[in-house]
């Protein structure tokens, strides 16, 4: 009978690197997996903790949140695609739902889309929506929420879009808005907010759309906001604006609409709003203008809409 080998000491040693090397790669592998599980569950307790802060659900979009589906198969919830099982968009607008927002939905790191319009949440925003580092859309518009806006939504650096039009909030706009560069549309219509327009807005390279009317702001209308070159739509309409209408405003070419309406504006309305030739409509009525009307608007000719009384 020929026999084996006996197996030498440097043997046992490649064998034991590799047994070991075998026990650490299971050990990574199930690490990894238990952090993924662990990611998964944390969207999930985060779903669940929104739904509970909800009141009433008249149209029942909330009853497919359950253990009977996977969470990104729940209505209103999107799940990424390069990050599987991990919730982007949260969309349920128009659904009349009742109640509070959950501060949990911080926990939903990779949200990228809220939007949660038209229905009666009340209460106030979480500030903890500032830890959604990857937000680009936001809009709470047509609910019935208070207190101030957050500071802290300022750190959602990548918003692009920001609506709180239609909700019952006071206080003043948040200092550092200026710094959301990325911005294109802000609309903080129709709440009770107080204080006044800030120069900053001016740094809002990207800016398209700025509505604030029907709030308690008061103050002049800074200079800065002729810097926003890509804007199309102002509105400022019923507030407590006084002072003159910036004439460098003219700069702003892109303008389709301007709504200075029912404030305290006083002076002469700048000849060199006939420059703007995309102007479509013009609401200077209920103010303390005076002066004669700039026959440059002649030169408006995609003008539908002017109020001057």
């Amino acid at each position: 009978m020929k026999l084996l080998p006996p197996i030498s000491m440097s043997d046992n040693c490649v064998i034991l690197f590799w047994l070991l090397l075998l026990l650490t790669s299971i050990n990574l592998i199930c690490f990894a997996e238990s952090v993924t599980l662990l990611k998964n569950e944390s969207d999930r307790l985060a779903l669940l903790a929104f739904k509970d802060g909800i009141s009433d659900d008249p149209n029942g979009v909330l009853s497919s949140w359950n253990n009977s589906l996977h969470f990104c198969m729940w209505d209103g919830v999107t799940c990424s695609r390069r990050h599987p099982q991990r919730v982007v968009a949260l969309n349920l607008s128009y659904q009349s739902l009742r109640g509070s927002l959950s501060p949990h939905i911080g926990n939903l790191s990779f949200l990228r889309t809220i939007a949660l319009y038209n229905n009666t949440l009340e209460g106030h925003i979480p500030q903890e929506i500032g830890r959604l580092f990857r937000l680009r859309y936001l809009s709470l518009l047509n609910n019935s929420l208070i207190g101030e806006i957050p500071n802290n939504l300022t750190h959602c650096l990548q918003l692009r879009f920001l609506s709180l039009r239609g909700n019952k909030l006071v206080g003043n706009i948040p200092v550092d808005i200026g710094s959301l560069s990325k911005l294109h549309w802000l609309s903080l219509s129709k709440n009770n907010l107080i204080g006044h327009i800030l120069p900053s807005l001016g740094n809002l390279s990207f800016l398209t759309n700025l509505h604030l009317g029907g709030n308690s702001l008061d103050g002049s209308i800074p200079q800065e906001l002729g810097r926003l070159t890509k804007l199309q739509n102002l509105q400022i309409v019923e507030n407590c604006f006084d002072g003159e209408i910036p004439k460098n405003l003219t700069l702003c070419l892109q303008l389709e609409a301007i709504d200075f309406a029912n404030n305290k504006l006083v002076g002469k309305i700048p000849s060199g709003i006939g420059s703007l030739s995309k102007l479509h409509e013009l609401y200077l009525d209920g103010n303390n203008l005076i002066g004669n009307i700039p026959p440059s608007l002649g030169n408006l000719s995609s003008l539908t809409d002017l109020y001057l009384s």
